[in-house]
């Protein structure tokens, strides 16, 4: 399908590598959280919400997998609890509790001014270009929802928050996951051949294109190469500029 032919009543774009660059995720939140993880979880042991972090970091299988590798048994604490959310991020390994704490961190972070979020400086225009033609725009991230809002509101564009309807994370499902995008639509009350999905994860767009959904693959600096296959399977832009002119069916 030709850029041109699309239409969409909802955009449903990614993060890393379609709005933020790759090396602000990489580069910046996940060191930002690994240097702070100890004295956030310090600071609110005894709350509720660090107790079920805790709690559902222990219940994962790479648990097992870090204990042991230690020398002796541990003890169940900060310092503890905070090695072992730095060996997922080193890992990449993206679970929700990782995700949640990670989340918490960084809105410290942003509410100190210590962290801006970044977007391609094209995407603020885009989302107002859509939001003034009608269309909704929806976030799904592997990102917590709340690390998700952080981004937008604390932007290096200014607060976006407001042109966003809707956020997703993994809880929803994972992103290579057809389910997932079902289940997308479902919430977003729109049938998926309305939605647009803007990713850099061929396996990602495939399992939106088989949930009904259109795709874009995005190929931003930094990201991932794509293949022959996959730019012939998918429409493929460098930017949001190409896709301004999107109006609803």
């Amino acid at each position: 399908m030709a850029l041109t032919d699309l239409s969409a009543k909802v955009v449903l774009v990614d993060i890393e590598g379609t709005t933020t660059s790759i090396s602000f995720v990489h580069d910046v939140l996940f060191p930002y959280a690994k240097a702070n993880a100890e004295q956030y979880l310090s600071e609110t042991w005894e709350t509720d919400d660090t107790k079920k972090i805790v709690e559902e970091l222990q219940q994962l299988p790479h648990y097992t997998e870090y204990a042991s590798t230690l020398e002796t048994r541990p003890e169940i604490n900060a310092a503890h609890i905070a090695d072992f959310s730095r060996y997922l991020i080193e890992k990449d390994l993206k679970v929700t509790p990782l995700k949640t704490l990670q989340g918490h961190i960084w809105a410290k972070g942003y509410a100190s001014g210590e962290l801006k979020g970044h977007v391609y400086e094209d995407v603020a225009v885009a989302f107002q270009t859509w939001s003034d033609a009608g269309l909704r725009i929806a976030v799904y991230s592997s990102g917590s929802v709340a690390a998700q809002k952080l981004i937008f509101q604390h932007s290096i564009a200014g607060d976006l928050l407001p042109l966003l309807s809707a956020h997703f994370d993994t809880h929803v499902g994972h992103k290579q996951q057809t389910e997932s995008y079902t289940r997308i639509a479902e919430s977003l009350e729109v049938e998926p051949q309305h939605v647009l999905f803007l990713t850099d994860v061929p396996a990602e767009a495939s399992a939106a294109r088989d949930a009904g959904m259109q795709t874009v693959l995005l190929a931003r600096p930094g990201n991932a190469p794509l293949t022959a296959e996959h730019t012939s399977a998918f429409p493929v832009v460098t930017n949001f500029v190409a896709l301004q002119s999107l109006k609803q069916p």
